[in-house]
């Protein structure tokens, strides 16, 4: 189609499921400080009151222990402003079912003399980019984002939020914002009209110098006084398509928040990401996805798919070549790479995992990183 609609949605710190995302990466950074190596997968359940952890941990020489998960899940719910009756940091009741990591997936997953360390599931995993905003990400889920960002800074808002972003497309760029719906918390004492008039300014210095139909929809459901998990569950994993590209794309199906990088649905989609920038930063191709595919116990990748959407000036074949020879793609070649035995997950987990800005001194978003620029232009000759 030469014109089209195309809507990306995010949420916020304080939505219900994004809260217990934050909740798990939070458990995981703990264990990550203690020990490079930690084995981690943490899952939260919040709802009116409650908070449960469960998961799979191994740790050489700490434990984590009941104070350590109440202490974190606390200190978490402050810092994301859960302070209201029926789900406030200081009362929510915390019920811990953490557990040893099953001995049969250690034995797959661990190096030994004979084998090296394999990937810590089977699965499918995808990295995309494109031309849309200087970040390389699509426009739709990149402003989402951004207006949760900016939102979260203005007071007298509550930390629950969602946004929803509606471009129009002409031969396969944005070039009209068609809509844009925020529905955000807000304390008791301020009205609908304040609180819309809150998230229009943030609106007008946030959205893209572009044409706009001016279809906005603030609280289009009337007051939102009663969020969080008192309103709705949430459960960690289940914004997969907010961490990502916003439907952009496609995605394997695995969530990030709480895995270690063992974990090939956090690093290798990861790792994914960063070749996909980096071949569209290159100006290769201005669309990529890249797909790896792993199987439990397997070091090295089942299979490496690349499409281009017909952009590229050079053959996926080509492009596959030069990944397997540059960047070693099992999981401890992915963690080495991207530095991701670290616990840097925490500020990941709120406005999506891509298209943030790497802050190398700190580890933090490395594979959002444009390093492969000279290594792809030599190797191709352009």
């Amino acid at each position: 189609m030469s014109k089209y609609l195309f809507t990306s949605e995010s949420v916020a710190p304080g939505h219900p499921d994004k809260t217990c995302d934050i909740l798990s990466d939070s458990l995981l950074d703990f264990c990550l400080s203690k020990e490079k190596d930690a084995r981690c997968a943490f899952e939260c359940f919040a709802t009116t009151d409650t908070v449960v952890v469960g998961g799979e941990i191994r740790l050489k020489n700490n434990e984590i222990s009941n104070d350590d998960v109440e202490k974190i899940v606390r200190e978490t719910l402050k810092e994301i402003g859960h302070n209201n009756e029926g789900f406030a940091h200081d009362k929510v009741k915390i019920y811990n079912h953490i557990h040893t990591q099953s001995p049969e997936i250690a034995s797959g997953v661990d190096e030994n003399d004979e084998k090296e360390e394999g990937a810590g599931d089977q699965g499918i995993m995808f990295g995309f980019a494109c031309q849309e905003t200087p970040q390389l990400m699509p426009a739709p889920i990149f402003y989402s984002h951004r207006i949760l960002q900016n939102l979260s800074k203005i007071e007298g808002l509550g930390p629950d939020a969602k946004s929803q972003v509606t471009f129009e497309y002409e031969n396969g760029l944005p070039t009209v914002v068609e809509s844009v719906v925020v529905s955000t918390q807000h304390g008791k004492d301020i009205s609908l009209d304040e609180v819309r008039q809150k998230v229009t300014h943030v609106l007008e210095r946030t959205l893209p110098n572009m044409p706009s139909k001016h279809k906005t929809f603030i609280n289009p459901a009337g007051t939102f006084i009663i969020g969080g998990p008192v309103a709705d569950t949430g459960l960690t994993g289940r914004k997969i398509i907010v961490d990502t590209y916003g439907g952009s794309a496609p995605h394997g199906g695995g969530a990030f928040s709480g895995k270690d990088p063992t974990k090939v649905d956090r690093s290798a989609a990861y790792i994914a990401r960063y070749l996909a920038k980096n071949i569209v930063h290159a100006k290769l191709a201005t669309h990529c996805t890249i797909q790896l595919s792993y199987a439990i116990g397997v070091a090295q990748p089942v299979s490496i798919y690349i499409q281009t959407n017909e952009s590229s000036k050079v053959k996926s074949s080509d492009i596959i070549e030069f990944i397997t020879q540059k960047i070693d793609l099992t999981p401890k070649g992915i963690r080495n790479h991207l530095k991701m035995n670290n616990p840097i997950y925490k500020p990941t987990a709120s406005f999506g995992h891509f298209g943030r800005d790497p802050l190398p001194q700190s580890n933090l978003f490395l594979w959002e990183e444009t390093n492969l620029y000279t290594a792809l232009k030599q190797w191709f000759n352009i």
